[in-house]
């Protein structure tokens, strides 16, 4: 009998969306912690109060993302494979899963991104999918207000 673990769709799961903003500035929010920390959160009620990033291929992405009240939180953490600037960034997580992110020119002021992640296997691919659309979709806010 299978369970439902095994059952579970592993298909990596894909969001993007686009950003009128040029793309040096959208990849410099996207990989520069000092911005990270401003919108690297699902929700309004949560933060993300530490981020460092060594972006270069066997570089981590360290981050910190926590209930503002302290009631929960946890530590991300990617190791670089690939890196083509302005394009393209690769990585691991601990447990090896993967993600992509790309980033494409429009024109001189639109930038699209697109996020390809492997799904784990204790959330619903609609609730991974939820939160990080969210995370992406902070990081489309304040890189157009700023």
């Amino acid at each position: 009998m299978l369970s439902f673990l095994n059952n579970q769709n592993k298909e990596p799961i894909k969001i993007d969306i686009t950003i009128l903003k040029p793309i040096e500035k959208v990849w410099n929010y996207f990989s520069d912690p000092e911005h990270i920390v401003k919108w690297n959160f699902a929700h309004e009620s949560w933060e993300c109060p530490k981020a460092e990033n060594d972006l270069r291929v066997g570089g981590k992405l360290k981050t910190r993302m926590q209930a503002k009240d302290g009631s929960f939180g946890f530590d991300f953490e990617g190791i670089y494979d690939e890196i083509i600037p302005y394009k393209l960034i690769k990585y691991h997580l601990e447990d090896g899963r993967k993600v992509e992110i790309q980033f494409e020119k429009m024109d001189e002021n639109t930038t699209k991104v697109i996020e390809t992640f492997d799904p784990e296997m204790q959330n619903s691919r609609e609730m991974q999918r939820e939160g990080w659309y969210a995370i992406l979709n902070n990081f489309h806010k304040y890189t157009e207000n700023h």
